[in-house]
């Protein structure tokens, strides 16, 4: 587990992003405008065997693109309207 301090001295455990529910996500865009390092991407929304709704087949939906480039920050799930985020800490 990975820990640091605050500028004022406080003890910080960063929570990186392990996952991202693209069947809650709406595509706002503001996890991406606020990722300081370029983790997400805006891709077309992976639709499933039982998706039968012909108004989804174009959705665009963020996902992770590089994962292992995330800092911990959280931006991303403080932002984002629809909760689709789930972190780890290691």
């Amino acid at each position: 587990m990975i820990t640091g301090l605050t500028r004022g001295g406080e003890a910080w455990t960063p929570t990186f992003v392990d996952a991202l529910n693209q069947e809650k996500c709406i595509g706002c865009g503001r996890c991406y405008k606020v990722c300081p390092r370029n983790v997400l991407d805006l891709v077309e929304r992976e639709l499933d065997d039982d998706d039968e709704d012909e108004d989804d087949d174009n959705m665009m939906v963020m996902a992770i693109a590089n994962g292992a480039d995330c800092i911990g920050c959280g931006s991303c799930g403080r932002v984002c309207p629809k909760d689709c985020y789930t972190y780890t800490s290691a």
